[in-house]
């Protein structure tokens, strides 16, 4: 389960990007989704900004998470509590994302706090606290 799951995580903050970048191509065109970005380029969509800054998030947390699922791959492979915490982690991830692209303030934030309550726990549970 934590491999799985932390590599799931990989792929959707891997591919998280793509619906703002199919969003650019088709307010600027391809030669404006090409182009530098400036002060004179045609704004996005607000859902397109909501979803890059979705994606920012996304990864800037994964990378500690990621790392200390590593580091609880190494300890015990097989652990169902660290799994359980990146199955929590993925869906509160992608929960996130899809909250925060619909404009959802509360629900966004609760989302983003399950993410990184499972972090915290992985962390702690790596420390051997939990």
């Amino acid at each position: 389960m934590l491999e799985q799951y932390t590599a799931l995580t990989a792929l959707w903050v891997g591919v998280a990007w793509a619906p703002y970048i199919v969003d650019r191509l088709l307010v600027r065109g391809i030669m404006g989704a090409l182009a530098n970005p400036g002060p004179d380029a045609i704004p996005q969509s607000a859902w397109a900004q909501r979803a890059k800054c979705a994606h920012k998030v996304a990864i800037e947390a994964f990378l500690p998470f990621g790392v200390l699922a590593l580091m609880a791959m190494m300890r015990a492979p097989d652990d169902v509590y660290a799994g359980t915490l990146a199955i929590v982690f993925f869906y509160a991830l992608v929960a996130h994302y899809v909250i925060y692209l619909l404009g959802i303030t509360v629900l966004r934030t609760l989302a983003f706090v399950g993410a990184a309550g499972a972090t915290g726990l992985m962390a702690l549970h790596v420390l051997g606290v939990t």
